[in-house]
């Protein structure tokens, strides 16, 4: 687990250095999150950790019903700490994320590894693996403000390996049941600087991840990293971005249609 806690707080800190050069016009930028500025996204780390300590991130505060980017009880939630501090400056929201940091690592260093938890995905897992889950959420944060305040980096820091654990498993779903790819057809994501990743179909028409392709793969889906996580994590349209595609190019097309595998 120390791996995996190290990842998000390595994450975390560099958030509030980068923070720390904010102006006010910076804190206010849109994000490729919709309806969240920079600060909405810093506030939503702060809330989610605060909410992880056992508190309330926003006492007393009452949600408005119409907010258009806001679906489901998950996002009224999760968007119930963002709006409590939309008011705030984010100078306090910035001070917010270094004192609750040193809180969660306080008591991430008494937290049992195999702990039981629920995971974004609705499903029970060890501690060990949720945090797998903060490591990439973080990350992926720490890059959306990275994009909207034009200040690159990080970008290959361990949250970013915490990231491909999570988004790589939801490939198979992409290839074969959004993208319809056919039994005995594969799907090949070349990423830059970060290697490749296999999706086969197999006769029963379920995807599954491979070490490499059985034959020639079907689809060759060229990107960078960069690239790889925006679509992945829901951040861009494949129209938004250059994407190699070579061998069948309606499969390559549907499955970057698909290829948005966060809630």
């Amino acid at each position: 687990m120390k791996k995996h806690v190290d990842a998000f707080e390595q994450t975390v800190r560099s958030t509030i250095a980068l923070a720390e050069t904010f102006t006010e016009a910076d804190w206010a930028l849109a994000t490729e999150c919709p309806g969240w500025s920079v600060k909405d996204v810093v506030s939503h780390i702060v809330s989610v950790e605060i909410l992880l300590l056992g508190e309330d991130p926003a006492p007393g505060h009452i949600l408005p019903d119409e907010l258009p980017h806001v679906r489901g009880d998950m996002g009224r939630m999760l968007e119930l700490g963002v709006d409590a501090r939309r008011a705030v400056p984010g100078a306090e929201v910035l001070a917010e994320l270094r004192d609750v940091l040193e809180r969660r690592l306080a008591a991430l260093a008494t937290t049992d590894p195999d702990e039981q938890t629920m995971a974004p995905t609705g499903r029970m897992v060890p501690y060990a693996m949720f945090m797998v889950f903060r490591a990439f959420d973080c990350w992926t944060h720490e890059q959306d403000v990275r994009r909207a305040v034009g200040r690159p980096g990080n970008l290959h820091a361990p949250g970013a390996e915490c990231a491909r654990m999570i988004l790589r498993q939801g490939l198979p779903m992409v290839v074969a049941k959004r993208a319809g790819a056919a039994p005995g057809q594969s799907v090949e994501f070349r990423i830059v600087r970060s290697g490749a990743e296999y999706v086969q179909v197999g006769v029963d028409g379920r995807g599954r991840l491979a070490d490499g392709p059985e034959g020639p793969p079907t689809t060759t889906l060229s990107m960078d990293w960069e690239t790889f996580v925006r679509l992945a994590a829901g951040r861009c349209a494949a129209a938004d971005v250059e994407v190699g595609v070579e061998g069948d190019a309606e499969l390559g097309t549907r499955v970057l249609a698909g290829l948005a595998v966060t809630p």
